[in-house]
C-alpha cells in the first residue's frame, strides 16, 4: 500500500511544487513506485515533468468532478516509475462544484484507493491556499510535508496551517501525521537564512528534515525544460539535496 505524502502550505513561492516534483523524481530514481497527483491548477508540476497540459484529455479535475476513472488521468514521464496525474486551469472552479457533493472531503480519498496497491508512495502537490482541495489532499494523506523556505515572513501562516492539519486530524483524518518541516531556498552565506534556520529547528526539533535545500540555479531552470533537475543536471546541488530527502524519507519507512 502506498504512503500518501501531501506537500502543502498554503503561503505561495515557497518552493512546494519544486520539492514535490524533485522529491517525486528522486523515489523514482531509488527504484520506488511514484504517482504525483497535480491538485494545483496552475499545473506547474505537470508542465515541470514534461506534460503537454494543453493536450490533456483526463486530469485530476475529470477524477473529482465527472468521477473519470483515475486510472484514465495517469501519464507516464521521462523517469521510469514515475507517473502523474496532471492538473488542469478547470481545477480553479472545482471547489464550487465540490460544494454539492456528498463526502466532500473525503473525494481524493476514494479516488486514491484504488491506486494505492500499484504504487510504493503517492506524492500531493497542494496549491497555495487552505481550500477544500487542500482539505481532500490533507484528508487522504497518511503525512504531510510543510515546505519553509529561508527568508523573512517564513514563519507566517504556519500557524494557521498547523491549526488546519489539528482539526483535519480531529474530524476527518485522526492517523495524519507530520511527515516534516522542510527548509528550501536556503544560502548558508545570509545571517537571515541562518536565523530562519535555526528558529525553525528551535521549534520544531525532530520534526525538521536533516536535508536542507539550497538555492540552485539548476534547480530554477530545470522546469522549463520540462524536466526533474536530477535529469537536467545530476551533479547539481539541487539535485543531491533532493536525492539526500528522498533517501531520508525511504530510511524512515523501511516497510515500505
Amino acid at each position: 500500500m502506498a504512503r500518501i505524502i501531501a506537500v502543502a502550505n498554503q503561503k505561495g513561492g515557497v518552493g512546494k511544487t519544486t520539492t514535490t516534483m524533485n522529491l517525486a523524481a528522486s523515489l523514482a530514481t531509488l527504484e520506488k513506485k511514484v504517482l504525483l497527483i497535480d491538485a494545483d491548477p496552475q499545473a506547474n508540476a505537470s508542465s515541470g515533468l514534461g506534460v503537454d497540459v494543453s493536450k490533456v484529455d483526463c486530469s485530476i479535475y475529470n477524477c473529482l468532478i465527472d468521477k473519470a476513472d483515475a486510472y484514465e488521468a495517469i501519464y507516464t514521464t521521462d523517469i521510469d516509475g514515475l507517473d502523474i496525474i496532471p492538473s488542469h486551469i478547470d481545477l480553479v472552479g472545482a471547489e464550487i462544484e465540490m460544494l454539492e457533493l456528498k463526502n466532500r472531503e473525503r473525494v481524493v480519498k476514494q479516488m486514491l484507493e484504488p491506486l494505492q496497491k500499484e504504487y510504493d508512495y503517492i506524492l500531493i502537490d497542494c496549491s497555495p491556499s487552505l481550500g477544500l482541495i487542500t482539505v481532500n489532499a490533507l484528508t487522504a494523506a497518511d503525512s504531510v510535508i510543510i515546505p519553509v523556505q529561508c527568508e523573512y515572513f517564513a514563519l507566517e501562516g504556519i500557524s494557521k496551517l498547523l491549526n488546519t492539519i489539528r482539526i483535519i486530524k480531529s474530524s476527518l483524518n485522526p492517523d495524519l501525521e507530520i511527515e516534516g518541516f522542510l527548509l528550501t531556498m536556503y544560502d548558508s552565506r545570509l545571517r537571515l537564512a541562518n536565523q530562519i534556520y535555526n528558529e525553525v529547528k528551535h521549534h520544531f526539533q525532530e520534526l525538521v528534515f536533516d536535508t536542507v535545500i539550497k538555492r540552485n540555479v539548476k534547480l530554477s531552470e530545470a522546469p522549463s525544460h520540462g524536466l526533474p533537475v536530477i535529469l537536467y543536471d545530476a551533479d547539481s546541488e539541487g539535485a543531491k539535496n533532493h536525492l539526500s530527502l528522498a533517501q531520508e524519507i525511504v530510511d524512515k519507512h523501511p516497510e515500505i
